[in-house]
């Protein structure tokens, strides 16, 4: 670490404490009252040409009373944020509507617009969904109707029609199967609305190729929790009724690498997808 001169850092905390109380419309009167120092004591603090450094205390409580870290005051890091709010920014839970319409999901990728976002579904992708399984899907679920999720799927879908961003989409082979013979979760889902769904799933694969692709990987071979990664700046993982969001640059890239290995053993490759749905629509019987 390079060694600065007194006088060189009493500049630097005097600069950043001017900088941080007009930023946070904090008086000098305020800024005594707040670190329990004399008014006097804070204007020496503030004074060109001095070479006064404070003690841990006041440091500490300048920072404090700022909502900075006290390192930054003094010039030992160039991040203004105190450890904690790093932490707290890094991670962050925060709850999940099952719904499409989540609020909070349509505020992410409004964020991410023009970014490649990277997503792993916990079923079929929503934003690919038709409005007959959107309501077949929602319509039990309270405080949410099929109506405002389908307008935030179409909202979503959107985005790709703008080509603002493109879209990298990992499916499990085995919901697939399970999609097309009405089985486990789509229990109870009609023969028609299933053919209706991969009909939808072949044109919008073949038609929006590059701009989305998806990729089809065999669940047995490699596991993924349900995850959306915005760009490089946003991570997030589903776990049901919270989603754990993640900033940390090396819990993105982790996030990243992740996704990025579920591509490398897709079993179905994007190109090919198309002609992998349409042999397993010919499996859905007629009702």
């Amino acid at each position: 670490m390079k060694k600065i001169d007194k006088r060189d850092r009493a500049v630097i905390f005097r600069d950043r404490l001017a900088a941080q109380m007009a930023l946070t419309n904090t008086s000098r009167s305020g800024l005594a009252r707040a670190t329990g120092a004399d008014r006097s004591t804070v204007a020496q603090l503030l004074s060109d040409g001095s070479a006064r450094l404070p003690n841990a205390h006041l440091a500490a409580e300048c920072a404090r009373a700022l909502g900075v870290s006290s390192d930054w005051l003094l010039g030992l890091t160039d991040l203004p944020e105190r450890p904690g709010d790093v932490l707290a920014a890094a991670v962050t839970v925060t709850e999940a509507a099952r719904s499409s319409a989540d609020s909070q999901l349509h505020d992410w990728h409004r964020e991410a617009a023009g970014y490649k976002i990277r997503h792993v579904p916990a079923t079929l992708p929503d934003m690919l969904k038709t409005e007959a399984l959107l309501n077949w899907e929602y319509r039990h679920f309270l405080g949410k109707t099929p109506e405002q999720a389908i307008g935030a799927s179409q909202d979503r879908y959107g985005l790709l029609g703008e080509q603002s961003s493109d879209y990298e989409i990992a499916v499990s082979l085995g919901e697939l199967r399970a999609f097309a013979a009405g089985a486990g979760y789509y229990e109870g889902l009609d023969a028609d609305t299933r053919r209706a769904q991969l009909d939808h799933l072949i044109a919008t694969t073949d038609a929006l190729f590059p701009s989305l692709r998806l990729f089809l990987y065999e669940s047995r071979r490699v596991f993924s929790a349900p995850v959306t990664i915005f760009g490089s700046f946003l991570g997030v993982v589903y776990i049901g009724r919270f989603y754990l969001a993640f900033r940390s640059r090396d819990r993105v890239r982790s996030l990243t690498e992740h996704f990025d290995g579920l591509v490398r053993e897709a079993e179905v490759d994007a190109r090919e997808v198309p002609g992998w749905l349409q042999t397993l629509r010919e499996t859905v019987q007629a009702a």
